[in-house]
């Protein structure tokens, strides 16, 4: 195990739970040291506004860490299969009528998916939408998201990517976290762009849920997908 000169640091702006990073946005930061497809662990919760050590390991994997604490390990990945199809554009902008409420989200001030971020946030709030049967809503990416180049960053897309999964399995009444992500992107959008995102449940075990999250430009092609694992947060003690 060798340790490089490089860091990482997640700007405060992309939280998700209070005080730490947005787990898709933290995980796209860390794949910007893979190559292709990418599978991400999060292993603590990413600290905001601090430089993360980089270390590189002998596999091609990275470890990230914040001292002695190991906040996320980064590997390259196999490529994900084909998700399921999009939902009409239609479709897709009627979702965000079922999401819930500010006063039941768990994490209002999320930059992803947080009511509370309609200023600068990504204001994804994907829910069910009759005639579709996973969970969606439509997203028009701002200029301040993009590279020089126009096109969203990917660090973006993975926080894009991230929450719609939770909802598909059930955030809004077991409040969970990230622990893994596998992320692929095929294609990225321009600023400016409307897109689709949607996000289907896979299974549930315990407090383990499995969720599967995908983009899509205004006609339903792919443009980025995920495989992810959530952990539902312990309930208090009676």
């Amino acid at each position: 195990m060798q340790k490089t000169q490089r860091h990482l640091t997640i700007s405060s702006r992309f939280n998700g739970p209070p005080g730490s990073g947005n787990g898709g946005i933290s995980s796209g930061l860390a794949a910007s040291l893979i190559d292709g497809p990418a599978e991400v662990f999060l292993r603590a919760p990413p600290p905001l506004d601090t430089p993360l050590d980089v270390i590189a390991l002998d596999d091609g994997s990275f470890e990230i860490r914040h001292g002695d604490q190991l906040v996320m390990t980064v590997h390259p990945a196999d490529p994900l299969g084909p998700p399921p199809s999009a939902p009409s554009f239609a479709i897709a902008g009627k979702g965000h009528k079922s999401f819930p409420s500010r006063d039941t989200h768990a994490f209002p001030d999320c930059f992803v998916c947080g009511p509370d971020r309609t200023e600068d946030g990504l204001c994804l709030f994907t829910g069910h939408a009759e005639g579709f049967d996973g969970v969606t809503d439509v997203w028009t990416p701002a200029a301040d998201l993009a590279d020089e180049n126009g096109l969203v960053r990917p660090e973006i897309i993975w926080g894009a990517l991230d929450c719609p999964g939770a909802f598909a399995v059930g955030f809004q009444e077991n409040p969970m976290v990230l622990a893994r992500i596998v992320c692929q992107i095929h294609s990225r959008p321009k600023a400016g762009d409307t897109l689709i995102v949607a996000g289907w449940g896979l299974y549930h075990d315990g407090r383990k849920h499995g969720a599967i999250t995908a983009l899509f430009d205004k006609d339903g092609t792919l443009l980025a997908q995920s495989d992810q694992l959530w952990i539902e947060l312990k309930k208090p003690a009676a």
